[in-house]
C-alpha cells in the first residue's frame, strides 16, 4: 500500500506565460521555502531551478503563444520541498532527449540546451511529465533541513 504524504504546507500561484513572470516564479518559490530555515545556498539552488523550469515553459512550451504557468510548492512533514512546474503548452515529444544535455527545440542560438541538466544538478530529484499537445510537468524535489 503506498504511503500518502503529509503536508506541512501548500501554496500554488498562476500566471500568465510572459518572461517577466519568471522573476515572480523565483520570488514565489524561495518565499515559500523559508520556513525550515534552509540555507542561502539551497535557496539558490531553487531559484535557479524553478526560473530554468519556468523559462523552459516560457519559450518551448509555448512557442510564441501566451497560456498559464502553475507553480505548486509543497512542504513536507520530513521536510522535502515538492515544486511542480505546470503548462498546458505543446508538450515533449521524447522527455529523454530532451533531458539529454545541449538538446533544444530552439534553432535561434539562443539557447543552450541545458536547462534540464541545471534542474537536475540543483535539485535532488526532478521528474518530467508530458504528453505531446497536452503540456509539462516537471517535478523539482529538495531536501531541506536546517543544515541544508
Amino acid at each position: 500500500m503506498k504511503k500518502r504524504i503529509k503536508y506541512l504546507n501548500r501554496a500554488e500561484l498562476s500566471f500568465p506565460s510572459l518572461s517577466q513572470n519568471e522573476s515572480l516564479a523565483r520570488s514565489f518559490a524561495s518565499a515559500f521555502m523559508m520556513q525550515p530555515n534552509p540555507t542561502i545556498d539551497a535557496i539558490s539552488d531553487v531559484k535557479c531551478a524553478v526560473s530554468e523550469a519556468v523559462t523552459n515553459s516560457i519559450v518551448h512550451g509555448y512557442r510564441n503563444t501566451k497560456g498559464e504557468i502553475k507553480v505548486k510548492c509543497r512542504l513536507t512533514e520530513d521536510l522535502t520541498l515538492i515544486i511542480d512546474i505546470i503548462d498546458k503548452g505543446c508538450g515533449i515529444e521524447d522527455i529523454d532527449a530532451a533531458c539529454e544535455p545541449l538538446f533544444t527545440t530552439n534553432s535561434d542560438g539562443e539557447r543552450s540546451g541545458m536547462g534540464f541538466t541545471v534542474m537536475k544538478t540543483l535539485t535532488d530529484n526532478m521528474k518530467v511529465y508530458s504528453k505531446p499537445g497536452r503540456g509539462t510537468r516537471v517535478r523539482l524535489i529538495k531536501k531541506l533541513s536546517d543544515d541544508t
